[in-house]
């Protein structure tokens, strides 16, 4: 039998506390659905009681998360369900450092960080190596990690602009003409790049730094015959390349840049017996020297909790399509 055991955590005031428990103590509740022990809030102190093999881990995680809440971390239904997860397998102290590496602080001040450990290790790949694959479901931050990394690279001086692409493929469905000039047709493909730019540099710089040539933004196509020298190059939503366009890619790397690509392979939208330049160029490339395959999990989703579970239901059901049809 294990030895009863009783711990308190003191909140520094009643914003804390709320931070910490969250909405209706919406966090409290999902650390009594999680740990085998009771936990009571009164007076600015939260008391955990009951078997040490369930008081110790409830406590490290409480102070974890006050720890990343004084660091200046808001906390969500994320970091407390992935807090769960983590000391549950022994693993708090990766918790401790997670949150702590703040790459860069948004025009509207938000500071950006690793919410997971398998985005901890994209962006030190993407540190690291001269280009770096980012694959993995919806969710995972892999496209606007990217962006963050090239503006910190900017900001840092380490390159002179940024190059943002992606294949002009419909996800799905066709959208025929499209009025407008050239700019006009293609903006509907390169809206999430838009999106996340706009977003960590604010509109007002967004528009000088693309009025100065910093910033540029094109369809694939258009990167063929070029050679990018000190430029942070990203590629999204590189399933829908062919292998070919892959190749003609990759092959744009100058001195002084850094690539990344990023994309799902469980969302290819290529005409059926077309093979994604993304899967042959992760598997080719994967032990070449300057180059990092990171695959991001189900588990790194930072999105609503149901994406997690939609993400995981649709890979279950393919592993089954998967093996019935090779039976």
């Amino acid at each position: 039998m294990q030895q009863a055991l009783e711990r308190s955590i003191d909140f520094a005031d009643q914003e804390e506390a709320y931070a910490l428990l969250g909405e209706h103590d919406a966090y409290l509740q999902l650390l009594r659905e999680s740990f085998g022990c009771q936990f009571h809030s009164r007076g600015g102190t939260l008391t955990i009681m009951g078997e040490a093999g369930e008081v110790t881990p409830a406590t490290q995680l409480m102070q974890e998360l006050q720890y990343l809440y004084r660091q200046g971390t808001r906390i969500t239904t994320h970091e407390v369900r992935y807090g769960i997860r983590l000391v549950r397998e022994g693993r708090a102290g990766d918790l401790h450092g997670l949150f702590g590496d703040t790459i860069l602080v948004t025009a509207r001040g938000r500071q950006v960080r690793p919410k997971t450990l398998g985005q901890r290790r994209y962006l030190e790949q993407i540190r690291h190596h001269d280009i770096t694959f980012g694959i993995g479901p919806a969710g995972t931050g892999k496209t606007y990690l990217a962006v963050v990394m090239a503006v910190a690279a900017m900001r840092n001086k380490e390159v002179r602009r940024l190059v943002l692409t992606r294949p002009a493929v419909e996800a799905g469905e066709r959208l025929g003409f499209l009025p407008g000039d050239l700019q006009d047709k293609v903006d509907p493909y390169l809206r999430p790049l838009y999106d996340a730019l706009e977003d960590v540099l604010g509109l007002d710089t967004y528009r000088k730094f693309m009025a100065k040539g910093l910033i540029e933004i094109a369809p694939l196509a258009y990167m063929r015959g070029r050679t990018l020298e000190d430029a942070f190059v990203i590629l999204d939503e590189a399933q829908n390349t062919t292998g070919k366009q892959m190749k003609m890619f990759l092959t744009r790397l100058g001195f002084g840049s850094k690539m990344v690509v990023t994309g799902d392979l469980g969302q290819v939208d290529l005409p059926r017996g077309v093979s994604s330049g993304l899967r042959e160029a992760a598997e080719i490339l994967q032990d070449v020297p300057g180059i990092a395959v990171t695959r991001l999990a189900p588990t790194d989703v930072v999105r609503h909790d149901v994406v997690t579970r939609i993400v995981e239901a649709y890979g279950k059901w393919e592993e089954r399509k998967k093996r019935e049809a090779e039976c």
